[in-house]
């Protein structure tokens, strides 16, 4: 998709005076993708002119042999490519440990809340809209290496909470995003597939046991992080349990005579999850409700 500038060679504002005076921080290297060849070479002489060094590629697939080997500080990336789209592209930047801090900036003529909701899940960390100015790209791509030195100076902290219907398909939403997150931290390939099996599992109970399927009953996952651990609490709406009398419920102490109390309940085969998720994290408990689950994965030591 052709963009059409705003702003042709040599018009510059006072704001583009500002950036080429070199104020404000920007990337050495900018990775540009667009299979249209008039914009990507727009997008290049506008990068240039800030003293960047542009990569010029035109397929999806190209831009990980360029990441490979060129090392972008950012990326430019269109969504409609001739063999994959941007989403994609930029969903295997930020989920592989290697690229996941490179700043993704799409760039695209589709604007609608649907397609900018989109870029947000799959981690994208700007969104510039065909057909834009110059003043608009450079402050895309400042806000987006403003992002970088941030993580880069403090890291990621704080606290996210998700309110979700209480159905499996948003759960499964919400826990490849969180995966997404744990990417960001010293969690091991191993501890990030622990930590999403038990999310999956304790989100599973709270929908079937503590809402009864009630699609209507909102699931609250918060997602905590400091300096050496993660720490997921999920609390659903239902009326709580005693999580110390759970007889349909593998213990520890007797892994399978739940069984004949599910079968003469009328229950489905299983019950071993509270056992298993016990076992993939540091630290689990109830609060004295019984319908929040505290979960704690603890950063591996150097």
């Amino acid at each position: 998709m052709t963009c059409q500038p705003i702003v042709r060679a040599g018009e510059w504002t006072q704001d583009s005076n500002r950036h080429l005076a070199g104020f404000l921080p920007m990337p050495r290297n900018v990775l540009i993708v667009d299979d249209e060849r008039d914009t990507n070479d727009i997008l290049a002489s506008l990068v240039q002119a800030r003293d960047m060094t542009p990569i010029q590629v035109f397929a999806g697939e190209a831009v990980f042999q360029a990441v490979r080997e060129r090392k972008p500080d950012l990326i430019l990336l269109d969504l409609m490519l001739p063999d994959t789209d941007g989403f994609t592209v930029c969903e295997k930047l930020k989920r592989d440990r290697e690229t996941n801090l490179i700043p993704v900036i799409l760039v695209t003529a589709l604007n609608d809340a649907h397609h900018r909701l989109s870029g947000v899940r799959v981690g994208a960390n700007g969104y510039l809209t065909k057909p834009f100015t110059p003043d608009q790209l450079f402050a895309a791509i400042e806000e987006a290496m403003d992002w970088h030195s941030e993580h880069q100076q403090h890291g990621t902290h704080g606290e996210i909470n998700f309110d979700i219907r209480s159905e499996p398909t948003f759960l499964q939403q919400t826990n490849d995003y969180l995966s997404d997150l744990y990417a960001h931290t010293p969690l091991t390939e191993r501890q990030i597939k622990d930590l999403k099996q038990v999310v999956l599992e304790m989100g599973g109970n709270a929908i079937e046991w503590g809402h009864r399927r009630n699609p209507e009953l909102p699931l609250r996952l918060t997602y905590r992080i400091d300096a050496e651990k993660i720490t997921i609490v999920i609390r659903d709406q239902g009326p709580g349990f005693n999580p110390s009398q759970i007889p349909h419920a593998a213990s520890d102490e007797d892994p399978i005579g739940h069984l004949d109390v599910r079968n003469e309940l009328g229950i489905r085969e299983g019950g071993f999850g509270i056992m298993l998720a016990k076992g993939l994290v540091d630290e689990f408990s109830y609060n004295d409700k019984g319908n929040e689950v505290t979960l704690v994965k603890r950063f591996p030591r150097d």
